[in-house]
């Protein structure tokens, strides 16, 4: 099992933000690019009326998952599932869009290309200066990859049936953005 210290560092803040937003009632969760497995087991024991979905499209992020959920032994933390959230969600395992109450996506809208749509640029700026360092390394890694405006990522989600309700501020300068379904 991998053990980030980025996700160690995190899971405690962005669990808050999850308890905020998902409510008392029995929800079923995708996490998209779940890495670890950490988020997962994390959250799926703090939030035992959550059904878990982890996903990733790396070989050792799955391999890495599947020992959680064994290791966790928790019973809404489910098997991982092969995800390319580049390709339709006909391809997703078996998970349809209607299944879900709650899709969570945490460290990846920088390091995916904006299709497969953390810090963020809000409304064009970026800062601190670490971030625009951050966002320069990132874009010399890859051209499709940077940290993504807010305001773009709100008209696109528009475009989509869903609205930016809100952002949290995190750690580290990292944001969370809350999509609702319009």
């Amino acid at each position: 099992m991998q053990v980030p210290a980025a996700a160690e560092r995190n899971k405690g803040p962005i669990l808050a933000v999850l308890r905020e937003c998902a409510g008392p009632g029995a929800l079923r969760v995708l996490e998209v690019g779940a890495g670890s497995g950490l988020h997962a087991a994390h959250f799926a024991r703090a939030l035992p009326q959550m059904r878990w979905q982890p996903s990733d499209i790396d070989p050792r992020a799955l391999r890495s998952i599947a020992a959680y959920v064994e290791a966790t032994g928790l019973p809404n933390l489910l098997p991982p599932i092969l995800l390319d959230v580049s390709q339709g969600w006909e391809t997703w395992g078996g998970t349809q869009p209607a299944s879900l109450d709650l899709l969570v996506s945490i460290n990846m809208m920088h390091i995916s290309e904006l299709r497969c749509t953390e810090p963020y640029a809000v409304d064009g700026h970026i800062s601190p200066q670490s971030n625009v360092d951050f966002d320069r390394s990132l874009r010399q890694s890859n051209p499709a990859w940077g940290l993504r405006d807010t305001t773009m990522l709100r008209e696109l989600a528009e475009a989509n049936g869903l609205s930016l309700e809100r952002m949290v501020d995190m750690p580290a300068n990292n944001k969370s953005l809350i999509f609702r379904k319009l």
